[in-house]
């Protein structure tokens, strides 16, 4: 038993470790958490990692739709598998003690693989109908995924009058306003991969082109696009504020933190007077230092 245990814990660190590396912004919030709370998020996270990796690796861009869809299935019957307890590897076994602690539907987890086939053979978005379809499956879906292990504070839920708020609009908001900065903080990543997030009605509306993006010209009218997707994305920030409030005491801190340093990609944009083709935009992190004692200020008073 001891010997298993021990093994559950290094596969928790491998999660640790690689949330670390590639999410780092996300990580500093995760450290706010208490331990087991932070563990699952982090093995909730590798799992979305993994999933991402299958179309958007080195490894991914050598393989064929046809091989990248197969490994996809293999991925979605490999997921169904860990929740029922069919467990063949140490990183299941983490997702698998993570939803046997914090009880959750398969949906989200079904639905962020849907989101990878959509880039299969979709490289453009004609609206942001469209695109919010695509970000609610590759993000909002982390919103579901995490709100059990970050739990909904009793003071919601114990009153016989209580309504029992359900954060997961909130949530779902989340996400979609997270992918939504991914997508401004890329754009000149994903146009080397001839693809444009950007709905297409938007950037006619602008009288900008897909051949300048292309091209990367950066005019009035690309500032102005810019200008409006950013605040699209604020929108999305807002929305999910209102949910905030319902989350377990340990939990506000944290999500508040990972909210605003996200959020603050956005700012970072317009310093750079929207040139993403040649910049990437980060927070830094004297930012990140001077925004964790506001965050810890907010999430008392809201």
């Amino acid at each position: 038993m001891k010997n298993s245990i021990s093994q559950l814990d290094q596969a928790y660190e491998i999660c640790r470790k690689e949330t670390q590396q590639w999410a780092k912004t996300f990580y500093l919030g995760t450290l706010l958490l208490p331990v087991e709370k932070r563990k699952a998020i982090w093995a909730i996270y590798v799992w979305c990692r993994r999933t991402d990796e299958i179309m958007d690796s080195v490894e991914a861009s050598t393989k064929s739709q046809d091989e990248l869809s197969d490994n996809l299935d293999a991925w979605e019957e490999n997921t169904k598998n860990v929740f029922k307890g069919k467990i063949k590897s140490e990183l299941d076994a983490v997702l698998f003690n993570t939803i046997e602690k914090y009880p959750q539907n398969i949906q989200p987890y079904l639905d962020m693989i849907e989101g990878q086939r959509m880039d299969l053979n979709k490289f453009r978005y004609k609206d942001f109908d469209e695109l919010k379809l695509y970000c609610y499956r590759v993000a909002g879906t982390v919103g579901l995924m995490t709100q059990n292990v970050m739990g909904i504070d009793s003071a919601y839920t114990s009153a016989p009058w209580s309504a029992r708020p359900d954060p997961s609009e909130a949530a779902i908001a989340l996400g979609i306003a997270n992918q939504l900065t991914n997508i401004l903080r890329d754009v000149g990543e994903d146009r080397e991969r001839g693809r444009i997030y950007l709905p297409q009605a938007d950037i006619a509306t602008f009288n900008y082109s897909e051949e300048k993006l292309l091209k990367g010209e950066i005019n009035n009218q690309w500032k102005a696009l810019m200008k409006f997707q950013l605040n699209r994305a604020r929108e999305w920030f807002q929305k999910s504020e209102d949910g905030i409030k319902w989350l377990s005491s340990d939990a506000r801190w944290p999500v508040w933190t990972s909210l605003r340093l996200y959020r603050g990609i956005l700012d970072s944009i317009e310093r750079l007077d929207y040139d993403v083709f040649n910049n990437r935009a980060f927070v830094k992190n004297s930012v990140k230092a001077f925004e964790l004692p506001i965050s810890f200020l907010i999430s008392r008073i809201k």
